[in-house]
């Protein structure tokens, strides 16, 4: 059965970083694309970080970019955020799927639990 698994993230003080892991398991193969999302209270859901392993392709959303650091080792893809503020508090999910990253969730059949980072002043 697949499975995504997201650990890391809690409480944070802006300012700080967290770390967030995603274990892919029960695939045939590993999915291609490999990505992160997040929904903060109130607001949809959005992109943060994809990774697709046919090329190496790495992209972040506006919000993240410069402060965020993704890579992945096969199944386990990682989530460093940096100089986090009180807008990156939000459930942190990890989705993949077997073809190209896309920017539209809809396309992600397979999707973790999600992960809750908070980050307070």
């Amino acid at each position: 059965q697949v499975h995504l698994a997201e650990s890391g993230g809690g409480s944070v003080q802006a300012g700080g970083s967290v770390r967030l892991s995603c274990t892919a398991s029960g695939f045939t193969l590993s999915p291609r694309c490999m990505s992160w999302w997040r929904q903060a209270p109130g607001k949809e859901r959005e992109w943060v970080a994809t990774f697709d392993s046919d090329d190496g392709d790495i992209d972040y959303a506006p919000a993240v970019s410069g402060r965020a650091t993704l890579s992945r080792d096969k199944d386990i893809l990682t989530l460093q955020l940096v100089s986090l503020s009180l807008e990156d508090t939000a459930q942190y999910y990890c989705a993949a799927r077997d073809g190209f990253c896309s920017w539209s969730d809809a396309r992600y059949p397979w999707w973790g639990q999600g992960i809750q980072v908070t980050v307070s002043s």
